[in-house]
């Protein structure tokens, strides 16, 4: 089986959150399986850092980065991502493909690859990654409406299949947009051997000497609107009124300038010395992150999985989650963790009770471990998915 992936961006864009992570890792686990998995790409993020606009090995898959003209703005931090480059390639090579894999929707590349594989006639599916939740399509719903008409709504249609990775994330998004076609759910995951042997806490507690003698309430993710630490900041301020053992410690890449939002709710508060920020962290330092802290919160607004949430879970680490974050359910059902609404109140609550009572925790913490070893691992995953592809191409060819 041949497999074209298009991506608008790719690894190690880390920058640009889950996704990048995510999605090389199914390719990852996708080639152990016996796919042929070839990675269309722009180069977004990783300007000056890789060779574009030919093939390179990045983890045993091959992947081109495309070059592209930065316009549309609205569109995103990196535009609508034109490339001549990639759309020259999806017109000579798309056809010599079983299927197409697009990951994202509001850019070119996705809508280019769409294009080609209805000229073509080959199957393709198309995972959103949240980007059509009615929530993030209301903040900015009448730039997008135009182009939603002209281009996302027929690729959309026309697709063989649309991905959620989660149940919430396919019952708020694929009736809401009117679609019709086959919708699967098959969920992110990770390789549960990077979490089993964490560093020391006092790694994370050297590195940030603020953080010493202190329960630590990590944040870990994009710093940006959607990710509801304005709710963050209120609650903690208010658990921070009645004891003097909590830090906050935001872990995160600033999406356009927001982190100087944040900084100055913290100020408002006074409470700028009982937060830290570390900026992106990833690999040991992301692990240290996990294994310093004692509690984990991501009250979202809109979340349509939540890669650091499993990620903390597989850590041992108590969680705290909005309704709004993808796998609430997963979590509730589990009792792996607190859901709460992205609602300050409802958060300082919860923060209170999971600091004054640790000894619940230890249910937590055994619970998450079982989840993400039972739902969320790769191994599990890449077998849902080979289904799906060779589903798409039994029907295509009847």
């Amino acid at each position: 089986m041949k497999l074209l992936c298009i991506s608008p961006g790719y690894w190690p864009a880390f920058q640009y959150g889950g996704p990048i992570v995510s999605v090389h890792n199914l390719n990852k686990t996708l080639i152990k399986a016996g796919i042929d998995v070839t990675v269309y790409a722009t180069n977004a993020g990783l300007n000056g850092t890789v060779q574009v606009n030919r093939e390179v090995t990045v983890d045993g898959l091959k992947v081109i980065y495309f070059d592209f003209l930065k316009y549309f703005e609205f569109v995103g931090s990196t535009g609508w991502q034109l490339s001549l480059s990639l759309n020259n390639a999806l017109k000579k090579n798309l056809k010599s493909f079983d299927l197409v894999h697009i990951h994202a929707v509001w850019n070119y590349p996705s809508g280019a690859a769409a294009h080609y594989c209805r000229k073509y006639d080959k199957p393709y599916m198309i995972t959103p990654r949240g980007m059509l939740y009615p929530y993030t399509l209301g903040k900015m719903g009448w730039k997008k409406l135009p182009y939603f008409k002209l281009i996302t709504k027929r690729d959309l249609r026309s697709a063989s299949a649309i991905h959620y990775t989660t149940e919430d994330e396919l019952e708020k998004c694929h009736s809401y947009l009117g679609l019709r076609n086959k919708a699967v759910v098959v969920p992110n995951g990770i390789d549960i051997s990077e979490f089993t042997s964490l560093p020391s806490p006092d790694i994370l507690k050297a590195r940030y000497p603020a953080l010493s003698n202190k329960k630590v309430i990590l944040f870990l993710g994009r710093i940006s609107w959607k990710k509801g630490l304005d709710v963050l900041v209120k609650a903690f301020a208010s658990v921070k009124k009645r004891r003097d053992d909590v830090h906050l410690l935001i872990a995160g890449n600033d999406e356009g300038g927001y982190v100087k939002k944040v900084r100055k709710w913290l100020k408002d508060e006074g409470i700028s010395k009982d937060a830290t920020f570390t900026g992106l962290l990833e690999g040991s330092a992301k692990l240290e992150a996990f294994a310093g802290s004692d509690l984990f919160v991501l009250p979202s607004y809109s979340e349509n999985f939540g890669m650091a949430v499993i990620e903390a879970m597989a850590c041992g680490l108590p969680v705290i989650i909005s309704d709004q974050v993808g796998i609430y359910r997963e979590v509730i059902n589990a009792e792996a963790g607190v859901v709460i609404s992205p609602d300050a109140t409802e958060l300082a609550k919860a923060l209170a009770n999971m600091l004054d009572d640790p000894d619940n925790n230890i249910k937590f913490k055994e619970n998450s471990r079982k989840l993400v070893s039972e739902r969320f691992t790769w191994d599990k995953i890449s077998g849902q998915m080979m289904q799906i592809y060779e589903s798409m191409i039994r029907s295509k060819a009847s």
